[in-house]
């Protein structure tokens, strides 16, 4: 992709100019809210490939923010930018949807290649490998092309990170995948100390949409130590 569309929420005007310039520079579009109420009315409006969305905002929370981008159908990568003794933070932003995070203060070479990182895996590499035919298992349909997961006639909403997720899963069925390699081919980065618990939370809400008992896993099993397995 060229000139991509990239949301920033951020409040400091400070790290907000600087962040805004360092990414024309790279050659992004970038649109900048700065807070929670502005960053939904703008995701709407100009339907951004990616946002980067800061945690604290002065009106609602970026929790909040990307809670509504979900729950309204926004399927874009969202980076969470956390300060570094906020753990708890990490977890909260990935269980509500965002696709990973950053922590502060950060460099921005990293924030770029973590943001080309989910860009490419979002929308370059799925497409380029669309077999343009649909797995089946149990009642579900996973349509390649349309990158949706339907049970019967019902769309279950995936974000485009839960998808990629799916697929490299129910394209090795019965082959046990570590969470390095999920790191490594879902978000295309090196596995690193925090990524497991990327790893988990995103199986965690896949199971949660596709398990009948998401405690007690049909589709997508736990191999302790290693990572997971799909078993259709």
């Amino acid at each position: 992709m060229a000139n991509e569309r990239v949301l920033v929420v951020e409040d400091e005007a400070a790290v907000a100019r600087g962040l805004v310039l360092a990414l024309e520079e790279e050659g992004f579009r970038v649109d900048l809210a700065e807070d929670g109420a502005a960053a939904l009315k703008m995701a709407e409006s100009q339907n951004p490939e990616i946002i980067l969305l800061d945690i604290r905002l002065p009106d609602i929370s970026g929790f909040d923010v990307c809670r509504q981008l979900r729950q309204s159908g926004h399927r874009m990568p969202i980076l969470m930018l956390t300060a570094r003794d906020e753990a708890m933070d990490k977890v909260l932003g990935l269980e509500l949807g965002a696709d990973d995070y950053i922590v502060k203060p950060y460099h921005l070479k990293e924030l770029i290649s973590r943001m080309r990182a989910q860009l490419r895996r979002a929308y370059g590499d799925l497409a380029a490998q669309s077999s343009g035919e649909n797995i089946r298992f149990g009642e579900f349909t996973v349509d390649m092309d349309q990158w949706e997961v339907r049970k019967g006639r019902r769309v279950i909403f995936l974000t485009l990170t839960e998808f990629r997720l799916l697929r490299h899963l129910i394209t090795r069925p019965n082959r046990v995948c570590s969470r390095d390699e999920l790191i490594e081919h879902v978000w295309g980065y090196d596995s690193d100390i925090g990524s497991n618990r990327i790893v988990d939370v995103h199986v965690s809400h896949l199971r949660d949409k596709l398990e009948d008992d998401p405690s007690d896993p049909r589709w997508i099993v736990t191999v302790r130590g290693i990572g997971y397995k799909f078993t259709p």
